[in-house]
This record gives C-alpha cells, sequence and structure tokens, in this order.
C-alpha cells in the first residue's frame, strides 16, 4: 500500500462526495448534527425523560399536593374547575385530602406516580432537617464488587445512627401527605389522610445511584435500588448515530461506482485495489473519528472513549463496504446494511446493560466507553477483549470486499450469495490456504458466541446450556467449511476424494490454532460464567495425561468435522449441506460429553 496513491485517492473521494451532494441533504445531514449536539447534552444533564406531562393531575396551587405534583416530571398539573371530569379532562383529582383516579392502566398508573411523587417530596423536606439523625435514624451502606465466581458476591452493612428515635418510618410533621390507599377499588377512589407516613429516603441520593449508575450506595432503605446505568446506555447511543449516517453515504458511494460503471477508472489506474480500498475508505473514517471525538469532548470522556468506539466504526464501514459489493441495487444494499448494523448494535448494546453489573459487559466497546466516562479503571486485558474481536472482524470484512474488487464482479448482476462465494475463492489457491483462513474466521466465530453468551446467559442453565453448544457447533462448522465449499465450488480445489480430505484437514488444523490464540476472553473473567466455560472449554487439567487429552481431542475434532464437511462440498451444495449437518452434530455430541463429564 502507497501513502501517496491512497491519499490521493482519498482526496478524490471527498472532493466527489462534495459535488455530488446536494443542498436538500446538506441540510438534513446540518440538522442531524445539530439535533445531536443538541440531544447529547440534555441527556447528559438530565437524562431520558420520554413520559414529561404524561398524567394529568386536578390540583390547585394551595393544595398540599400541588408541590409533589410540580416536582414530578411525568406529572402535569391541570388547574381543576366546577366541570372537570376524572377520565375525561384528567387523570387524577385531588379534593382537599381526598384523591379520585379513573380506574383504568393509566389511572392507576398515575396513582402509582403520585405517590412516589409525594415520598420523594417528604425525602426532600426531611433531608432539609438539622437532626439528620432524627429524620433518617437508619441508613444502609451498599458496595457492588466484582464477581468471583457462578454467584455474585455483593457485600453490604446496616448502622443505626445515634440520637433519635429509633424507628425507620419518618413521621409526617408538616410534609407533604401520602397517596391512595390502593391502586384498585369499586368507587374508583382512594382517600389520603393527612400526616400520612412517608418512607425514609435520604435526599441526596440520586435514584439510580448516579448518572452512569454506582459502585456503591449509601443512604435509608427506602433509596437502596439495583443499579441500572439505562442513562449511560443513552450517552453511548450518541455515540453511534453518526456510524448509521456515514455507513449510509459510504456503502452508496461503493454501489454508484458500480451501477454507474464509474470504478473503471480506479481499475486501470497505477493504485493497486488496496490502494484504492483504503483511500475510498479514509475520509469517512477520519469523519466518524471526528464525530466520536466531538461528541466524546461534550461528555467529558476521552481518548480511551475514542479508541473503543474506533473498531465499531471500522467495523460498521467494513460491513457497507462488502454490502455494496455485494449487492445489485440500492434496495439490497439497504436490506444487508441495515441488517449488518443491527447485528453491530446488538453485540455493542446487549452486554453493556450489565456494566458494572455482570462480567459478560467485558466483550461490549460501550462497557468501556461507560467506565471512562465515570473514570472506573480499564485494564489492557479487558481493553483487548471488548475491542480486538471487532477490529480483526473488519479487517477480515475488508479483505473479503477487495476478492471482489475487480471487473468481473463488479459490474455483474449476480446475487450476493453468489458474489459471497467469489469473494471467499479469490484468496484460496492451495490447500493450506483453507488453515489461513479458517483462523482468519475466529474473530466472527468470538463475536457470534459471545452474543450467544450474552443473550443465553440469563435464562436457566439446563436450558441456556445446550442452546449454546448448539449455537456453537453450527457456527464453528459454518467457519471451517464455507471458505472449503467456495474453493470446490469455483475449481480452486481437486474434487477427488484425498486431495479433498486434505484441505478439510488444513481448514480443522487452522480453526484449532486460531481457536487456542483467542482464549484471551481468560483475563476477563467470562471463564467464571458456567456458560463462559462451556463455549471457551476452560476446564483444567489434573494430570499431564488429561491436559495432553484436552488438547489434542479439540484437534482431532475440528480435523475430523471440517474433512466431513469437505467430503461433502467437493461434491455438490446438497451433499455439503447435509455433510455440514452431520458435522455439527458430531461437534454438539462431543461438546455435551466434555461439558457434562469434565468441566
Amino acid at each position: 500500500m502507497r501513502l501517496r496513491q491512497t491519499l490521493r485517492i482519498a482526496r478524490w473521494e471527498v472532493t466527489k462526495g462534495a459535488s455530488s451532494l446536494d443542498r436538500r441533504t446538506a441540510l438534513a445531514l446540518v440538522v442531524s448534527l445539530l439535533v445531536l449536539g443538541a440531544v447529547a447534552p440534555m441527556v447528559a444533564s438530565q437524562g431520558a425523560t420520554p413520559n414529561d406531562g404524561l398524567y394529568r393531575v386536578g390540583v390547585t396551587q394551595d393544595s398540599q399536593y400541588y408541590g409533589p405534583v410540580r416536582e414530578e416530571r411525568s406529572l402535569r398539573a391541570v388547574d381543576p374547575t366546577a366541570g372537570t371530569r376524572v377520565c375525561r379532562d384528567v387523570e387524577l383529582l385531588v379534593d382537599g385530602p381526598r384523591v379520585t383516579y379513573c380506574d383504568t392502566e393509566k389511572g392507576r398508573a398515575a396513582l402509582a406516580a403520585l405517590r412516589s411523587a409525594v415520598r420523594a417530596y417528604n425525602d426532600q423536606l426531611m433531608a432539609k432537617e438539622p437532626d439528620q439523625a432524627a429524620a433518617f435514624p437508619v441508613r444502609v451502606s451498599l458496595e457492588y464488587v466484582e464477581q468471583a465466581g457462578p454467584s455474585a458476591q455483593v457485600g453490604g452493612s446496616s448502622d443505626a445512627a445515634t440520637g433519635g428515635s429509633a424507628s425507620s418510618t419518618a413521621g409526617s410533621g408538616g410534609n407533604a401527605s401520602g397517596t391512595g390507599d390502593g391502586a384498585g377499588g369499586d368507587g374508583g377512589s382512594g382517600t389520603a389522610a393527612d400526616g400520612a407516613q412517608a418512607s425514609g429516603a435520604s435526599g441526596p441520593l440520586p435514584a439510580t445511584g448516579g448518572l452512569f449508575g454506582s459502585e456503591g450506595q449509601t443512604g435509608s432503605p427506602a433509596a437502596i435500588t439495583p443499579p441500572f446505568p439505562l442513562q449511560s446506555l443513552l450517552l453511548a447511543f450518541a455515540f453511534l448515530l453518526p456510524l448509521n449516517v456515514v455507513t449510509q453515504a459510504y456503502g452508496s458511494s461503493v454501489i454508484d461506482e458500480r451501477i454507474d460503471r464509474r470504478g473503471e477508472l480506479l481499475l486501470v489506474s497505477p493504485a493497486s485495489t488496496g490502494d484504492v480500498v483504503a483511500g475510498k475508505t479514509l475520509p469517512y473514517l477520519l469523519g466518524t473519528l471526528l464525530v466520536v471525538a466531538g461528541v466524546a469532548a461534550v461528555m467529558g470522556g476521552g481518548p480511551v472513549t475514542v479508541l473503543a468506539i474506533a473498531p465499531v466504526a471500522v467495523l460498521f464501514l467494513a460491513t457497507s463496504f462488502v454490502a455494496g459489493m455485494f449487492a445489485r441495487s440500492f434496495k439490497e444494499l439497504t436490506f444487508v446494511t441495515v441488517t449488518g448494523s443491527v447485528l453491530i448494535m446488538t453485540y455493542a448494546f446487549v452486554p453493556a446493560i450489565f456494566t458494572n453489573v455482570h462480567p459478560i459487559a467485558a466483550i461490549s466497546p460501550l462497557s468501556l466507553v461507560v467506565k471512562d466516562l465515570t473514570g472506573a479503571p480499564i485494564g489492557a486485558g479487558e481493553f483487548a477483549v471488548a475491542t480486538l474481536p471487532m477490529t480483526l472482524a473488519a479487517g477480515v470484512l475488508f479483505a473479503l470486499g477487495t476478492g471482489v474488487y475487480r471487473e468481473e464482479d463488479m459490474f455483474a448482476q449476480r446475487s450476493p450469495p453468489a458474489k459471497a462465494v467469489d469473494a471467499l475463492a479469490a484468496h484460496l489457491r492451495r490447500p493450506r490456504d483453507a488453515a489461513l483462513w479458517s483462523a482468519l474466521f475466529i474473530p466472527f466465530v468470538l463475536v457470534a458466541e459471545l452474543l450467544a453468551i450474552a443473550l443465553l446467559f440469563v435464562l436457566p442453565v439446563a436450558v441456556s446450556l445446550p442452546l449454546l453448544l448448539a449455537v456453537v457447533a453450527v457456527v464453528e462448522e459454518l467457519a471451517k467449511s464455507l471458505h472449503v465449499y467456495a474453493g470446490f465450488a469455483r475449481g480452486r480445489f481437486d474434487t477427488r476424494l484425498r486431495p479433498a480430505l486434505l484441505v478439510g484437514a488444513f481448514s480443522g488444523v487452522g480453526f484449532f490454532v486460531g481457536e487456542k490464540l483467542g482464549l484471551v476472553v481468560q483475563l476477563v473473567g467470562l471463564p467464571n460464567l458456567e456458560l463462559g466455560r462451556a463455549a471457551f472449554s476452560t476446564s483444567t487439567a489434573s494430570t499431564p495425561v488429561v491436559a495432553a487429552t484436552l488438547l489434542l481431542a479439540p484437534l482431532a475434532l475440528h480435523v475430523v468435522t471440517a474433512s466431513i464437511s469437505a467430503y461433502g462440498a467437493r461434491l455438490s451444495r446438497r451433499h455439503y449441506l447435509a455433510a455440514l449437518l452431520v458435522a455439527a452434530g458430531v461437534h454438539f455430541a462431543y461438546n455435551l460429553t466434555v461439558v457434562t463429564t469434565l468441566v
């Protein structure tokens, strides 16, 4: 790859894109960036408030309920009149100490919101009391620690404050009264008595442990809530929004050259395929990183945030590049791009929900973003697990895309599966090339298996374990055989029995070597999960004989199953699918035997 040629193509890509951008599209991009810039600080300071003013409450300004209603975002105070009716005009109607609610699902939800608002309002008043020991006699300190095994270890302590009453219930005094006595009822109304008691909770403690969750909480018992970093996910989502816009633009540029045959100029130029692809990708990658850096600066993130999002950006671009090379029309491009974007965002979002709660979050780059924004320490192994699979997967996708960056594939109206077979076969020359590509597919295997763990670990082990083993068997057999089938389908390999079995053996050995290099997942504690131990075979050997058996048995398994798939692939697609099912069945039986007897 020559830098001068790459930069020249990058400059040409920028000028071409700028000249083809009409005013309407440019205006839409500017508006999108302005909306993103306006929403991000608001989410950072206030969090998500999609239910503002959702419930209408008829309450006068001189009512003791007016303060709580005004403070609660989901409640909207409405000045009642003589004709105000419950259910038609308001969900709740306050008349002195009496609260009448609409006996519907929304009305009962409004009543629950008012009850919580009164409790929070009372807590704020109690927090202003000079004698805090009397206001909140019981305080609890709860600290969350990392999992050291299959079950979480949570440390906590409870200490009664000295001085004041020993009761954990705070009297209302002059505080706002409680809400209605029930959600249901024949008459559809609830009565709140003056001087009702309020649950104790310290005022300064956020209800969710802070904007990004918390590693510990301190307060009264009512204030202790499980950590759930919803707002951190909303903030992290701000980093991924620009990626979708850039992905669409990049994919459109790639397929536009194919449809209009303008790519012929690049094919006949002195620049190599690597120079062309790198030059076309560079402007979009730099633009994405600049936007991510800007959002990180607004959020208070640093270089770690940008470095954590960079592999996601590269994988988005790689997916878009492959989609642009495989698709025959803009409709197919949109379908493939959206499918890839959904899978990538699922992989990034689902594990990140459990940041600071569960080790499964370590596989997501967004967990690094959350930790960087909160100032939590990040280890080198943790950073590698969250970023390397996506980075390597992006590299493999770019390699596949460059395999069909040639005239016979770029301008031919062939289906995406046929293009995929061409892309795989383009890099195969000798049987040992099958070993290389089996190893290169390990990142996709890791991503798929880690995503399966993230989706299945919440289920009972009796259900999730067989499902996971089946997913592992199918994914690994596909990774070992797809390129082998492509080589036979495009005449790259000899279809006789012995050479075909040799190709399968090479594929199995390559996958085995790559799989062992992929055991970096052990650095972050995934083997502490039962599903992690099952997926990545992290059993410990008691004797050298057992250790040698555990090492050589997977090698034999991969060689045998890959040879089975290669035997079917040399004949036809139908035979390949049948052989693939047999190989996956053998793999599943082996996994189930190992997990139930050795793990």
